[in-house]
């Protein structure tokens, strides 16, 4: 069985990092607004670096904080929604409806999904071939099982989307040449749901009643069965950091006047 570790993306990522620098004299960057909403406030949380700042403010002010940081792409009838910004050159998460949308019809217009963009980068990276593949995606959530799925298509792969009321999941995931899993339960995925020839891309992170780490796939079960298989902690996770950050250089360059979408 072979274990997709993935340490060579993570090395891409440094180097594009530091190629940047190198032309643009200065690191690409984030600041990062965290917002949540309690006892009737909304709360956000700055982080910069090592700067981290915590503070009660009003949605006028959170408004205020926001225009200012996209400057003119808000208008003044503005509500608290990212679907109201031009995010396709600053949604490095790839979660606007503007971002799903390019998934979705296959456009490079804005940034996809991180977790999902990492599972085609360890397929790519493998040279894990998916056009005429069965491939199954356990899991319809907006940022991964359906992303990937779409990204599945765009390989030529014929896609199958399990969830929680498909009848007879294990025969069904059995059938499959790839499976990516994001079923967000601990080791959810055993043996009956496996076969040899299988890989399998484990996006769950969860920790078992030991306080490990795990996936959502039994590594125990799958190793003696399928041919490859992303560990869980060391997979998906670490991609998908990577990802993130090729997502901030992009944008950088993006910022820069560059036209690479």
């Amino acid at each position: 069985m072979k274990n997709l570790e993935i340490l060579p993306l993570s090395a891409e990522s440094k180097k594009r990092i530091e190629e940047f620098a190198r032309q643009y004299q200065r690191y690409a960057h984030i600041a990062i607004e965290i917002v949540s909403y309690s006892e009737g406030r909304l709360i956000v949380r700055a982080e910069q670096k090592d700067l981290v700042n915590d503070k009660f403010l009003s949605k006028k002010e959170l408004t205020e904080r926001v225009r200012d940081m996209f400057k003119d792409e808000i208008p003044e009838d503005w509500k608290l929604t990212v679907s109201a910004v031009n995010f396709d050159r600053k949604d490095i998460d790839g979660i606007t409806d503007r971002s799903m949308a390019s998934v979705f019809l296959g456009k490079q217009t804005g940034f996809a999904p991180c977790t999902p963009s990492a599972c085609m980068k360890i397929l790519d990276h493998y040279g894990i071939d998916c056009s005429g593949k069965k491939a199954v995606v356990i899991g319809r959530s907006p940022v991964v099982g359906k992303p990937a799925a779409m990204m599945l298509l765009q390989k030529n792969a014929t896609v199958t989307i399990c969830h929680t009321k498909t009848t007879d999941m294990p025969s069904v995931v059995k059938e499959a040449d790839i499976v990516i899993v994001a079923a967000g339960r601990a080791g959810v995925i055993g043996a009956d749901y496996l076969r040899a020839g299988q890989t399998i891309i484990d996006v769950g992170i969860n920790v078992n009643e030991e306080g490990r780490l795990c996936g959502d796939v039994s590594f125990a079960d799958a190793e003696p069965l399928v041919d490859a298989i992303t560990p869980v902690p060391g997979g998906v996770g670490s991609v998908t950091t990577s990802v993130l950050v090729e997502h901030v250089v992009d944008a950088a360059l993006l910022k820069a006047g560059l036209d690479i979408l």
